[in-house]
């Protein structure tokens, strides 16, 4: 498994953890962000990080037949997983702002499910993936992710395995540290194009 360690590297590397003056979706701001797809656009370096996450996910989860993930983050890191515990792997989509069970996939009361993403920080993707699989009549066993930012606050209750755990500090616009303070502002990720 990778350490802690060479993990931040692969993501220093891959510009999947920058650092600079960041405003974030929920509109905090931070000195650092997290981008997934950076690592997951370097295929050496991403099967790393999945083989890793596998045996930490077969160590926690024994006994689960269906891995579910959220569009569009958590598709490349769930079929990876999948592919390499042969395992069944699905998605859901958003329309309309809700989660959707689409493209013939189905989830049922037979299915214990294995939420997989690629980072949790508030964990509303996950449960919202959680809820519609329950609705379904399917349990859900636990989550696992490439990177878990919850620092513990979010409100998912069962068990979360990740590669690597980061504790990256928010502020509000108006608590903004003087280091920040001087850095330009930048809004990236999906949500703000």
């Amino acid at each position: 498994m990778l350490s802690f360690k060479e993990s931040l590297k692969i993501l220093k590397e891959t510009k999947a953890l920058i650092e600079g003056h960041f405003i974030l979706s929920s509109g905090l701001h931070s000195d650092k962000y997290v981008q997934c797809a950076k690592l997951l656009s370097k295929p050496d370096k991403s099967k790393e990080f999945c083989i890793s996450l596998s045996e930490k996910i077969k160590e926690n989860f024994q006994n689960f037949n269906l891995i579910l993930s959220p569009a569009i983050g958590g598709i490349i890191i769930g079929y990876e997983i999948g592919r390499i515990l042969n395992i069944e792997t699905i998605f859901v989509e958003r329309v309309n702002n809700n989660f959707q069970i689409r493209r013939g996939f189905e989830i049922n009361r037979n299915h214990k499910i294995l939420v997989v993403e690629d980072v949790i920080t508030t964990g509303k993707s996950s449960l919202e993936c959680s809820s519609l699989a329950e609705k379904c009549g399917a349990e859900i066993v636990g989550y696992a992710s490439l990177i878990d930012r919850t620092g513990g606050k979010s409100e998912i209750k069962k068990k979360i395995v990740s590669q690597v755990k980061l504790d990256i500090s928010t502020f509000t616009a108006d608590n903004i540290p003087e280091n920040l303070k001087k850095l330009k502002a930048v809004k990236p990720g999906s949500r703000n194009l």
